[in-house]
């Protein structure tokens, strides 16, 4: 069974930084496309990052430059380093692996202003 669990969230003040975890058990993130994902009320869920198990990383236009998505294949996990916060990226954080369309139950982010 596949779970993948989100940690790191919080509050920070704007221009602050904040690291994401998503630790995945029962697959293996090495040869999975993994995917940070977010959301906030009344609106649709969007993607935010793209780590490969092979290529490029992939961003959305409004956190390129701000954001890094990475892999720790011995830890089995998938990291979101994210700098330079605003408070419009203040939303639910969810890890996505793109095989099978497993999902974490998500972690808040709050930027204030």
């Amino acid at each position: 069974q596949v779970q993948l669990v989100e940690s790191g969230g919080g509050l920070v003040q704007a221009g602050g930084s904040l690291r994401l975890s998503c630790a995945v058990s029962g697959s293996s993130v090495s040869r999975n496309t993994m995917g940070w994902y977010r959301q906030t009320p009344g609106k649709q869920r969007e993607l935010v990052a793209t780590i490969p198990g092979f290529g490029n990383t992939q961003y959305a236009d409004s956190v390129r430059g701000r954001f890094t998505i990475s892999r720790d294949n011995a830890k089995n996990k998938v990291d979101l380093q994210m700098n330079s916060l605003k408070p419009e990226d203040t939303a639910v954080y969810y890890c996505r692996q793109n095989y099978g369309n497993y999902w974490g139950q998500g972690t808040q982010v709050t930027v204030s202003s």
